[in-house]
């Protein structure tokens, strides 16, 4: 063991490094709260897809602009991405992750309040700033992976993602629900869901907040730093490592920002569709609803095939469920609530292939001393991504239609098979070499 004074660690922290069961016990137990946090955070952030189009619709008068929301959810989610991947990585999970919720939740009050004001700047501000709870939800699966083993990683991603599915199926299908509620208050209907999502935020950082002791991402640094210090690697071995893990990285975000960008797009327009239809918020929130839903429920099956059949079979998988998504959506009859579930169903499952086998890679590409600021910088890359998705399906839709948005989706998706191929074939040269 070296003598560095940087190498000692408090005595409950070496407890964890040089007991195995502590660290099992303490990888469980970090699941159960990022669980926990995550049913809260699913409603959050299902409140804000459902119906901000639709309160920015109505308090600007156009369609044009009717993805800006989703737009600035995901800038404000990009810039808090950043902040919580610093934050965490110098302070430690549970301050970064319970300080992004609990702006969300923040940021989930000014909606309500621009709705009652018709404020449409407040709008827009309090909407970057409810983006930071979006940041949160999503870096939150990062946290249960922490202590994972390596032929765990997809599996502990799943959990956390799978969990999500709780709050945020109930979110869309709480809408009309919440709709009455918050005028039964003086509230505009629109901001409901709102009031919903501000709770959910708050309680889902306070859960974190209170709860998420010891820190998964310091103890995981701790059996980082024993690693190096046991094991004497040769130089050339570290440098060639190093290789693999910025392309594993890029590999990963690639893979993230695509089906980010294609499920963004062609969700952000739906509900805008299906009211130009005659669909009531109802019927909106159920094709929603089983939207989010097929983005998570389906997480435990698709973290066991993303460890047992590999992370890029399953990026093709991702590519080939986006590209039936957008040709469905593009070509059902715009009175066809089922093939609008199927294809929206369709929409999320391969933006759930994507996002679990684009985390594990950059899980298994990064170090713990520098994961948490990579993960961050990843992930303010996926919510450009879909901010620009977002923002760009509006005007996209004005100058063409629905279909032609969902037609170029479909057409995008397939960037991710060349991706995908490109890595193998580097890979096998680097294991003939």
């Amino acid at each position: 063991m070296s003598h560095n004074p940087k190498n000692s660690k408090p005595a409950w922290l070496q407890n964890y490094v040089d007991s195995p069961e502590k660290q099992q016990k303490l990888y469980r137990r970090t699941l159960l709260i990022v669980v926990m946090s995550q049913i809260f955070g699913g409603a959050g952030l299902a409140a804000g897809i459902t119906v901000g189009a639709l309160l920015a619709q109505e308090m600007l008068g156009t369609d044009s602009y009717a993805g800006i929301p989703a737009a600035l959810l995901t800038f404000g989610s990009a810039g808090a991405a950043l902040l919580i991947g610093r934050v965490s990585q110098r302070f430690g999970r549970r301050i970064g992750l319970a300080g992004g919720f609990l702006t969300g939740g923040i940021g989930a009050v000014g909606v309500i309040v621009s709705a009652i004001t018709s404020n449409i700047l407040l709008l827009f501000a309090s909407l970057l700033v409810y983006g930071a709870g979006s940041a949160s939800n999503l870096q939150a699966r990062y946290a249960g992976v922490d202590l994972a083993k390596p032929t765990q990683r997809a599996t502990a991603v799943s959990i956390a993602m799978v969990s999500t599915t709780f709050g945020a199926v109930a979110g869309p299908n709480l809408v009309d629900v919440m709709g009455r509620f918050a005028i039964s208050i003086g509230v505009p209907a629109l901001a409901g869901p709102f009031i919903l999502g501000a709770a959910a935020f708050l309680l889902a950082g306070l859960v974190l907040l209170f709860f998420l002791r010891p820190d998964p991402l310091i103890v995981a640094n701790a059996l980082a730093d024993r690693q190096v210090i046991d094991k004497s690697d040769p130089v050339e071995k570290q440098s060639s490592n190093l290789a693999m893990n910025k392309r594993g990285i890029v590999v990963g975000a690639t893979i993230m920002v695509l089906t980010q960008i294609v499920m963004t797009a062609i969700m952000t327009m739906t509900p805008v569709y299906m009211k130009h239809h005659g669909h009531g918020l109802r019927e909106v929130g159920m094709v929603i609803g089983f939207h989010i839903g097929a983005m998570y429920l389906p997480s435990l099956i698709t973290g066991i095939l993303v460890d047992k059949v590999g992370r890029t079979a399953m990026a093709i998988a991702s590519g080939a469920t986006l590209l039936s998504a957008g040709l469905l959506a593009g070509s059902a009859p715009s009175n066809s609530m089922l093939l609008l579930i199927v294809a929206l169903s369709l929409l999320g499952l391969g933006w759930n292939f994507g996002l679990i086998s684009g985390t594990a890679l950059i899980v298994d590409s990064t170090h713990p001393s520098t994961r948490a600021k990579t993960q961050g910088a990843v992930d303010v890359l996926i919510a450009l991504a879909g901010a620009s998705g977002g923002a760009l399906s509006g005007m996209v839709v004005a100058q063409t239609s629905y279909a032609g948005l969902s037609f170029a989706g479909a057409i995008l998706s397939l960037l991710l098979i060349p991706v995908v191929i490109w890595s193998r074939s580097n890979q096998k040269i680097k294991e003939i070499s």
